[in-house]
């Protein structure tokens, strides 16, 4: 079959202005879900960070990989998740929403799974800094396994800007989950190369048969 041909350049940017639209309010929406559940939490002192977040190898606790990430220990804590958050979720959605959504549930399953086998025991993690080095490899992989060459560049730029981040991966401060923030990123990388775009190949048109190309028959 032959390659389906792209759309026009034009048409090609309004779609994919539609979709940078469509990020920027979904990134808008999961802040101000955070910020909501974090009002809450912090009037009622941070029982939810610790009823619902992640209990190190307590299997009662594992379906609290999926609501941790909303929960945080304090004010300085979703601060410091929030901004990254934002850019890195807006960078790996505006290419697509419903990819995105995959590549979220990936990363929430696996930093979450990471941290819930390898924390130290008896603690609770909770936050948001999971998702964000999720996003964080996720923009840094994805235009090499899309062969996209503006989204190499912004994965550099991003690399380069927010080189701190590596130095989180694993943390020497105590208190710190750098457990979520190490799976998370292994997860944005291998959901960089599971969610990358699948081109078909260009299959040579075979010429059509004439009468001369026939074999005679004979009578």
């Amino acid at each position: 079959m032959p390659e389906r041909p792209s759309p026009p350049r034009g048409e090609e940017a309004e779609l994919l202005l539609a979709e940078a639209r469509k990020a920027l309010w979904v990134m808008v929406g999961v802040l101000a879900v955070l910020w909501l559940v974090q009002i809450v939490n912090a009037a009622l002192g941070y029982t939810l960070s610790f009823d619902y977040g992640i209990r190190s190898r307590d299997v009662a606790s594992l379906p609290e990989i999926f609501t941790a990430p909303f929960l945080h220990f304090s004010w300085s804590h979703i601060e410091g998740n929030s901004g990254p958050l934002f850019i890195f979720g807006f960078l790996a959605a505006y290419r697509g929403v419903k990819k995105f959504l995959g590549v979220s549930a990936l990363i929430v399953v696996v930093s979450g799974l990471g941290a819930w086998f390898t924390a130290g025991a008896g603690t609770v993690g909770a936050g948001a800094s999971g998702v964000v080095f999720g996003y964080f490899g996720y923009i840094i992989v994805r235009g090499v396994f899309d062969r996209r060459p503006i989204d190499i560049v912004i994965g550099l730029v991003m690399a380069l800007c927010f080189a701190y981040q590596f130095s989180l991966l694993i943390p020497a401060g105590e208190g710190i989950g750098w457990q979520a923030h190490l799976f998370g990123f292994a997860a944005g990388v291998l959901g960089g190369w599971f969610f990358r775009e699948r081109r078909r190949k260009a299959v040579p048109a075979q010429a059509p048969t004439t009468l001369l190309d026939r074999p005679e028959s004979q009578a």
